[in-house]
């Protein structure tokens, strides 16, 4: 059941012009129509409709996926490599169902770590990635060939390969005998939780993705049947909610969605210059001018389905306000511009991570940017935010171990009364990345990077895993800065220690 409540209902105004033009949208996007977005974006939709189809068309995987299950179930440790669509879907069903999953979607050192800390023995391995060519995914792939190879145990025995059809990953994985499961091409990564990608690690770690799939089918029968289920829902987001949209779990059963969702409607909005720009929170607050949304209680906003009816409906929602604000939702223009900066800094250094030397520190915290000190320079970066603007907090540090840094957050939203977002680097770079630079030019950026305990060699690369993220950390930081955005940068030389400091530097300045 599908259930809109909150606050902002009585906005809705179903004979406005606007709603009646989404209404028609809507009945186009049920036929797949390509052209619902304009000329510039029709060859692109053309290629990436057909997650309209998997609830139904995705069952064709049962089969192999009870197969997998089977072969695999003496594994109890299961690890996914992939990034932004290919892991943050997979990761809220896991949460959901309460079921162990391991993402790996990061290139920090010390979190790195923790996926290998496992019996390999008893490790299965899924690599998703649409070509192969990310570079994390390519790095982590070649570290877990080398560790299954290095403990005696055969790669192929303990890794999954879910890609693209004839993509390079798809043809060499066949090629060394790997498992390989096959995603529709016609979908892109961020509308891909109900593809293969969401699917094989589900299936791996138990959950009964034929009853994810059933619930996805009838809640897109129930909206195509009343589409006011999710006009009314896009009607809002893009006519009344402006630019910021506060997003949280609270109270629902559904942890991770709103991660989720972030990916979504930022990378899929924030290109020429709009989009909506997902805040994910904590706790509900009725104290934010920002539009609210939830799946449970009291918000602007409140959608209550199952966590299956959400994918399709915040996908179908998505579209929707693309048309509306006459973007195409399916493409990610500025997204490269982090992975050439990225690349050319592995290049300049010739995979030996330079050593830099801060202007200022402060305990345990290097400074790269104005400010002697912590308060002075928070001080000065607060001040230069944009009057309409918002925070992008990126941490490059363990979202496992160093969790609590993402508290600042909330502190420092609190401090300035302006939108925060938080995003652990590099994952955000596939998701709310595309945003920091395609969409609405008032964001300033705080980056958060720490010295790692200890490197990990990339097999067959002349850097490890400590000059790779570095180098997204940078390269990133280089495509913000030709913006000419507010940026500083904190390095925490003990990440611990410096944790505790920024929190408190934060609490007081």
């Amino acid at each position: 059941m599908i259930k809109i409540s909150g606050h902002a209902i009585k906005n809705i105004d179903r004979s406005d012009v606007r709603y009646v033009a989404l209404t028609q949208v809507h009945a186009r996007l049920a036929k797949k129509d390509p052209t619902i977005w304009g000329p510039s974006a029709q060859a692109e939709a053309s290629v990436r409709l057909n997650w309209i189809d998997l609830p139904e068309s995705s069952r064709d995987l049962l089969p192999t996926l009870d197969a997998l299950y089977a072969k695999h179930r003496d594994k109890s440790n299961v690890v996914l490599c992939g990034m932004g669509g290919s892991s943050l879907g997979p990761e809220v069903i896991a949460k959901s169902f309460k079921k162990k999953l391991f993402i790996l979607d990061s290139t920090d050192p010390n979190y790195v770590a923790h996926a290998l800390k496992g019996d390999l023995a008893k490790t299965v391995v899924v690599v998703s990635s649409k070509s192969g060519s990310t570079i994390e995914t390519a790095s982590q792939r070649a570290l877990f060939e080398d560790a299954f190879t290095r403990a005696g145990l055969t790669p192929q025995s303990h890794m999954v390969i879910v890609t693209d059809p004839n993509s390079p990953l798809d043809q060499e994985s066949r090629a060394a005998g790997y498992t390989v499961i096959n995603a529709d091409p016609n979908v892109g990564g961020r509308f891909s939780v109900l593809s293969a990608f969401g699917l094989v690690p589900s299936a791996l770690i138990g959950v009964d993705v034929s009853v994810i799939l059933d619930n996805a089918s009838d809640a897109k029968t129930a909206f195509l049947e009343d589409s006011t289920l999710v006009v009314d829902i896009a009607y809002l987001l893009a006519y009344h909610a402006g630019q910021y949209l506060s997003y949280t779990d609270d109270g629902s059963s559904m942890p991770g969605l709103s991660d989720w969702i972030e990916q979504l409607v930022a990378e899929s909005t924030g290109k020429n210059q709009v989009g909506r720009l997902p805040v994910v929170i904590e706790k509900s607050t009725s104290n934010s001018n920002v539009f609210s949304i939830a799946y449970a209680g009291s918000a602007d906003l409140v959608v209550e389905a199952d966590l299956a009816a959400q994918f399709i409906i915040w996908e179908w929602v998505t579209a929707l306000i693309g048309a509306a604000l006459k973007i195409d939702p399916f493409n990610q223009p500025n997204v490269t511009e982090a992975k050439e900066q990225t690349s050319a800094l592995l290049k300049e250094w010739g995979g030996v991570l330079p050593v830099f030397t801060a202007p200022h520190t402060d305990g345990a915290v290097e400074i790269f940017g104005e400010g002697v000190d912590l308060a002075d320079s928070l001080k000065l970066f607060t001040q230069s935010i944009h009057k309409d603007g918002y925070v992008a907090i990126m941490a490059y540090l363990d979202r496992k171990d160093e969790a609590r840094i993402s508290e600042i957050r909330s502190l420092l939203s609190e401090k300035i009364g302006k939108p925060v977002t938080f995003g652990w680097g590099p994952r955000f770079l596939h998701s709310t990345g595309q945003f920091h630079k395609g969409g609405q030019q008032n964001g300033s950026f705080l980056q958060i990077t720490g010295t790692p305990s200890s490197d990990i060699a990339i097999p067959g690369q002349s850097f490890g895993f400590k000059t790779l993220v570095a180098a997204q950390a940078l390269g990133d930081g280089k495509a913000l800065s030709t913006r000419k955005y507010p940026l500083l940068r904190f390095n925490l030389t003990d990440r611990s220690a410096g944790i505790d400091q920024l929190l408190k530097a934060v609490k007081k300045f």
